[in-house]
């Protein structure tokens, strides 16, 4: 990312110079899918790809939101007494979302901006661009305004805007690995209870490789809410046998009884995937702690398998992907990332084997699936912040 060329396009778009820039990442999931929603673990971490926003504080209430995104949409004007839906340009809803929300929790915000958006994370690859462009906003709004909102208020905030304006029931996973994230660590977050810790990810001899099926998956459109609608259906029931609150609570040891209990083999599986990937997220925790990599990857193995087989959210894209890297040298371990239905896979990869592994993978998914995949390497990032313009365009 050229932030010196987005600077260079927000003068030519708004005819003025930017006054400050701030970044918010993508995040990646190393383990622990679909058990966000479901009051589990999860252990996602913040990656160096993300949303940029370059932005000037105006005199009056007016709000000009681009994209280089979406150029196509051009500036999409609005302003901070009318943070209504656009039904025409779905990208703004979530910059839109996250002021009216944050003006609705009575803070107090007198001016409006204009703001220039770039992100090279790719959308709809399920690296969360949705959470970071919220979060971006959030952290943009909050400095701009002065206001007193802490971190994890603010990503509890972009939750509730993906899911009461945007209209998708997703956990706080994505937001809070984007707003939390650390430079060099893994993040392990028990969704319940928000409590967090960091673990170290050295990769000294390894690489995080993302593989993009190039299959767009809409959240919102996708089964997503139909499977944790089959969670919520599997509680009700399971909660008329024994006191818990969520999935999450439930132990390895259970699962014979909460099969008897639930008497429906598809509500089974969901529940014996999220009981199960529980457990590998806390046993990877553990394993990352001590350095052992090589565990952390039969993990990684083991969660794409429930994915597919209890969870059923992979497919013939992310299958093709994962279960191929998985038996390539210098291969970890490889997985599935975000909700599915398309999107990304990971894999950790021997760094010497990496231009191998992109190689072979992209010549048997073209033969498999008859179009390309992508690849990235990723590098472990820091969270939501301000970026120094000068520092910035002196590192271009």
């Amino acid at each position: 990312m050229n932030v010196y060329d987005l600077k260079q396009s927000f003068i030519s778009i708004f005819n003025e110079s930017p006054e400050r820039l701030f970044f918010a990442p993508g995040r990646i999931n190393l383990i622990g899918e679909h058990t966000d929603y479901n009051g589990g673990k999860v252990f996602p971490l913040a990656i160096t790809y993300g949303t940029y926003a370059y932005v000037k504080q105006r005199k009056d209430k007016k709000i000009r939101f681009a994209s280089k995104n979406f150029s196509q949409s051009g500036i999409i004007t609005t302003s901070l007494d009318h943070l209504e839906k656009n039904n025409e340009t779905e990208w703004v809803n979530y910059p839109i979302g996250v002021i009216r929300f944050l003006k609705e929790s009575d803070y107090n915000i007198e001016k409006g901006f204009d703001v220039l958006f770039e992100g090279n994370i790719p959308n709809g690859a399920g690296l969360s661009s949705s959470a970071s462009i919220e979060m971006a906003t959030g952290v943009m709004v909050r400095e701009l305004a002065g206001l007193s909102i802490s971190q994890v208020e603010l990503i509890k905030l972009c939750q509730r805007v993906e899911n009461e304006f945007i209209g998708v029931n997703s956990g706080i996973m994505d937001q809070f690995a984007i707003g939390m994230g650390k430079q060099g660590q893994a993040l392990w977050l028990d969704c319940d209870t928000l409590e967090f810790e960091y673990a170290p990810i050295e990769l000294k001899h390894e690489k995080i490789v993302i593989m993009n099926t190039n299959k767009r998956r809409e959240l919102a459109s996708s089964k997503y809410n139909e499977r944790r609608a089959e969670c919520e259906q599997a509680l009700k029931i399971i909660q008329k046998y024994t006191n818990v609150e969520t999935l999450g609570e439930l132990s390895i040891e259970q699962l014979t009884d909460v099969e008897s209990w639930l008497n429906d083999s598809l509500l089974y599986k969901r529940v014996k995937h999220v009981v199960t990937e529980n457990e590998r997220t806390k046993q990877a925790y553990v394993s990352l702690k001590a350095g052992d990599l090589e565990h952390v990857g039969r993990l990684m193995n083991d969660s794409h398998q429930s994915l597919k087989e209890d969870y059923e959210v992979t497919g013939e894209e992310l299958d093709t992907l994962a279960e191929f890297a998985q038996t390539q040298s210098g291969v970890i371990g490889a997985r599935m990332t975000g909700a599915g239905f398309g999107g990304c896979a990971i894999a950790i990869v021997k760094t010497d084997e990496v231009d191998a592994l992109i190689k072979s993978t992209r010549r048997h998914y073209q033969s498999r699936i008859g179009y390309g995949p992508d690849f990235y390497v990723a590098s472990v990032g820091d969270g939501a912040k301000e970026i120094s313009i000068e520092g910035a365009e002196q590192t271009r």
